[in-house]
């Protein structure tokens, strides 16, 4: 039996998801010969923690209890008054990791899953990694800070999972890696990497003016409550630079040049978002109609991508073919083109659905299960 600690960073919509199918999981993970053993969970003011991490885990009723307090915009402080498990804050959240990290180190090692959006995290990920512990992310921000952290967090690859950073859970690092390690050096990647823009172009092209679009999106709950942090290309961009350094590019974030489809003086800096979506959002749906006929005159069609290829990485606009994957892509599907020796003239192509708390959660899931070799053969394992 193979007895994973976990210590989960980030309650929200993903963490609070990846629990309940880490407890609905138990009966199939038993046959599996896997006990996942949750001894902390953190949001981003506090953590609930096991007194004992060595041999004890939260019950699964305590488990559903800490999601609902989180469904409900509560706080882990207010378990302070029942007395029964440990409670950090602040600064002591940092060092209560490095603890639980150092006192496994010996016997069988932890996995922190960073769920977060946090780039707080980053300086704990290395120190637990150090401590012989394995790191799973959903969040991207470890991996698209400084290449310092990045080589820092890379450094032991078999202890860390980030399947979850691009693609939710569509299996795009794993191919990258598996191709790359059997020698079959890759070229060229193109992809529809936010479901959000995925939509919204693809229904622009059925005739639909771009600010009616992104208003429904944002009112099907498609976009982030704030739809300039869609429309921006950061969250693509961050993706993009994940890929583009599985692919030894040697890149920071602000290297990469990322088109936004909004003008900075429309920016959350400069103009209030009710003013953006009332009288922003008209103002350029002109534009976007002229980029999409010229590309219909071309026999193609314009969808928002990241492009990395040789020594460019970069993300916006482009034309592709209309009869390529990503020029048939309809909805909110991610889509990924994959060009190497082996796959020169049709590409690998993955696709699938790209984000959501389910699917993300599910990637997670399995990136943990994918480590659990490193912790059977420790004591507590046998």
């Amino acid at each position: 039996m193979a007895s994973i600690p976990l210590l989960l960073m980030g309650c929200g919509g993903v963490g609070r998801q990846l629990l309940h199918h880490v407890i609905s999981c138990r009966p199939l993970h038993s046959q599996q010969g896997v006990r996942l053993r949750v001894v902390g969970v953190c949001d981003s003011k506090s953590m609930v923690a096991i007194p004992d991490v060595l041999t004890s885990e939260f019950r699964d009723d305590f488990l559903l209890q800490l999601c609902e307090i989180k469904s409900n915009g509560s706080s882990f402080l207010d378990l302070t008054k029942t007395g029964e498990y440990q409670v950090y804050s602040g600064e002591e959240i940092g060092r209560k990791v490095i603890d639980v990290a150092a006192a496994l180190r010996s016997s069988s090692g932890l996995a922190l899953i960073d769920c977060s959006a946090s780039s707080d995290t980053i300086g704990l990920l290395s120190q637990v990694v150090n401590l012989d512990g394995c790191v799973v992310l959903a969040n991207k921000k470890p991996l698209t800070s400084s290449l310092e952290y990045y080589d820092k967090l890379v450094s032991q690859p078999r202890r860390l999972r980030h399947e979850s950073t691009v693609g939710a859970g569509l299996p795009v690092i794993a191919t990258i890696n598996r191709m790359l390690s059997s020698g079959d050096p890759i070229n060229r990647i193109i992809g529809s990497l936010s479901g959000t823009l995925g939509y919204v172009m693809s229904e622009v092209e059925g005739g639909r003016s771009f600010s009616q679009v992104v208003t429904s999106a944002k009112k099907l709950g498609f976009t982030e409550p704030d739809p300039r942090d869609d429309l921006s290309g950061m969250d693509v961009a961050r993706k993009a630079l994940i890929l583009a350094r599985l692919l030894g590019h040697r890149i920071e974030l602000d290297s990469i040049k990322v088109e936004s489809l909004y003008p900075e003086k429309m920016g959350p800096a400069n103009m209030p978002l009710d003013e953006f979506l009332a009288k922003g959002l008209p103002l350029l749906d002109e534009a976007i109609q002229k980029r999409i006929e010229s590309a219909a005159s071309n026999g193609n069609v314009l969808r928002y991508v990241c492009l990395i290829e040789e020594s460019r990485c970069e993300v916006g606009l482009q034309e592709v073919s209309k009869d390529s994957a990503l020029g048939r892509l309809q909805g909110s599907d991610n889509v990924v083109e994959i060009y190497s020796r082996c796959y020169s003239k049709q590409p690998l192509v993955i696709q699938g659905a790209g984000a959501g708390n389910d699917t993300t959660a599910v990637g997670v899931l399995a990136d943990i299960l994918d480590i659990q070799d490193m912790f059977r053969h420790s004591p507590s394992a046998a």
